[in-house]
């Protein structure tokens, strides 16, 4: 066990502060999510460096499109998360305990060491929610920029301030998965709060110097579809974010508690795209077999031609369309 960050002590407990849940655990329990468990009247980590998953992917499967194209990340996770969603795509390590699931035991260092000899250049903490196993991933990023190796989180951005703060320090882009634009969908499918992601979003956008942000939003048919949520949300994106942050729809299946749904269909995903379309620059379209390219916003040329994780790169000057348009992002 190592000890967590973001407590306070109190009477008969201590309350977690990590993320909006706020969890009051006694003596011997763990919060919500699992994994942080009071111990003598302090609260310990269960899942530093207990990895369940490791695996190199291509930074597009984070997904990622306008954050080093074309390169391998070095992908991990542990168990445990903060939300509850019915549809959870990794459910059985999401809802996992350290107890129930085999780990690895894979210290920051050795982390840095696996990165180097598989040439990635980056590390992405993902597969379950990365701010469960905070301290984790904050240790392995500070020796990963010592090395000049990027960090990435995709996260459901369900966390608190002052700990989003620190994830802003030494993370280099992280992707937020947007669950839905209506708080009645976040509290009754997901046991969470959406003003509490929209935070953590403003707040990342706010520090964009810092921290490259992609947006996902997956669609469940007849769930968070409708078009009018849509349109606000991109809407919202726009105005307090910028229309250059990218949004990727991505397509859902029946998963966990949600198996009595049917896949999203593809115009549906068609439909997500051009209402985004009407606000924001960069739009795709994820989990299916449709193309979901990397248009130039003034001329509309293809600069990055994908076809599942490969990729053809017309850029120019590393971030520019011949017509003279830089496109955002952060390009090799």
């Amino acid at each position: 066990m190592y000890e967590a960050k973001y407590w306070e002590s109190k009477k008969d407990n201590v309350q977690c502060k990590l993320c909006p849940h706020n969890c009051k655990i006694v003596e011997g329990k763990t919060g919500l999510c699992k994994v942080r468990k009071n111990v003598e009247g302090k609260l310990m980590s269960l899942v530093y460096a207990k990895v369940v998953a490791v695996n190199v992917d291509p930074i597009e499967k984070k997904p990622l499109y306008h954050f080093m194209p074309g390169t391998k990340s070095l992908s991990i996770g542990t168990v445990g998360c903060n939300l509850f969603c019915n549809h959870c795509q990794n459910w059985d390590i999401a809802r996992g305990s350290p107890e129930s699931i085999p780990t690895i035991d894979l210290t920051p260092e050795q982390v840095i060491v696996m990165a180097k000899e598989k040439g990635v250049e980056s590390i992405s903490y993902t597969y379950n929610e990365p701010t469960v196993f905070f301290e984790y991933a904050i240790e392995c990023a500070k020796l990963a920029k010592k090395e000049g190796i990027k960090n990435i989180i995709v996260t459901n951005g369900f966390i608190n301030k002052e700990p989003a703060k620190e994830f802003i320090k030494y993370m280099d882009a992280a992707n937020v998965d947007l669950k839905s634009f209506n708080d009645e969908f976040y509290r009754k499918v997901c046991k969470g709060k959406l003003s509490a992601v929209l935070d953590t979003l403003k707040l990342f956008y706010e520090n964009n110097d810092k921290i490259w942000i992609e947006i996902t939003n997956l669609i469940i048919d007849g769930k968070n579809d409708l078009t009018k949520e849509i349109d606000e949300m991109c809407s919202w994106i726009k105005k307090n974010m910028s229309s250059d942050v990218p949004i990727h729809f991505s397509r859902s299946f029946p998963m966990y508690k949600m198996q009595d749904i049917s896949p999203t269909p593809e115009n549906t995903l068609i439909r997500a795209r051009n209402i985004a379309m009407k606000y924001l620059n960069y739009v795709y379209i994820g989990n299916t077999e449709l193309e979901s390219n990397t248009d130039c916003p003034k001329c509309k040329k293809i600069l990055i031609h994908r076809r599942q994780y490969s990729l053809e790169n017309n850029l120019v000057d590393g971030n520019k369309c011949e017509c003279g348009q830089e496109i955002a992002g952060f390009f090799k």
